[in-house]
């Protein structure tokens, strides 16, 4: 994840002009490994190595919050086998990204239902966000054990409950109110979706947030997707035009 100084800006890309927030389904890991007769974990392994590049690429350009989904609520129905091996990766991954993190002026931070994770996972999880806490050249967003459904309903509970103890008048919350109580509260939204492997479909991941963002569905499996696609993919997005529900 080290930060490059001699990265090279490819033409029609205007770095003054790009996304504050960016989120990527990570998509295509096991059919990537089954295409090549391998393990579904070595797949895995293989992700990890683009979440590498990714993170890098975004660092060096200038993207300030980057959110990746990485494990779901509906994921913990896979074999236990492939999920216990899910989350030491998980643990390998935050723990050897650490001096990374803190070199390059990247904060780490996780959304989700955190509790699920296995005690070794959320303690790994912790000792690095803590330690990048203050960093302010990039937000990184670790979805895990996330549902956007799941954190919708954890959002009306809360305010339900403001709302039972006198603390809220029901009448008085607005779509600011419900962007302050979920787990992405005081961010952007995100300007651009990507999504690997082809599938034209959202999974459940930020449903709130993405209202009018832009999303761009890749053919791509995760493990081949690199620097100069992710690149290509940002040209594509400022040449867009966002009207946000409005007429031009």
């Amino acid at each position: 994840m080290n930060s490059s100084t001699s990265f090279h800006v490819p033409e029609g890309l205007d770095i003054s002009k790009l996304p504050k927030h960016i989120a990527i389904i990570m998509d295509g890991n096991g059919r990537w490994a089954e295409k090549r007769l391998m393990n579904r974990i070595r797949g895995h392994e293989a992700g990890a190595e683009t979440v590498r590049a990714i993170v890098r690429t975004c660092r060096e350009i200038g993207i300030p919050i980057l959110t990746l989904f990485a494990f779901s609520t509906e994921n913990w129905q896979r074999p236990k086998i492939e999920v216990a091996t899910l989350m030491v990766l998980l643990k390998k991954f935050i723990d050897s990204e650490q001096n990374e993190m803190i070199e390059n002026n990247i904060r780490l931070n996780a959304i989700g239902q955190l509790e699920k994770l296995p005690k070794d996972v959320r303690i790994s999880l912790k000792r690095t966000m803590d330690l990048t806490g203050k960093n302010k050249g990039m937000l990184l967003n670790l979805a895990l054990s996330y549902g956007g459904r799941a954190e919708i309903v954890d959002m009306v509970k809360v305010l339900a409950g403001k709302a039972i103890d006198g603390k809220m008048d029901p009448h008085s919350i607005t779509p600011e109110i419900v962007a302050d109580h979920l787990y992405t509260a005081g961010m952007p939204d995100p300007d651009l979706l990507i999504r690997t492997s082809g599938e034209m479909r959202i999974s459940n991941f930020l449903l709130w947030q993405i209202a009018y963002t832009e999303i761009f569905i890749t053919d791509t499996l995760w493990p081949d997707f690199g620097r100069d696609e992710f690149l290509s993919i940002l040209i594509d997005f400022q040449n867009r035009e966002r009207r946000f529900g409005n007429v031009v």
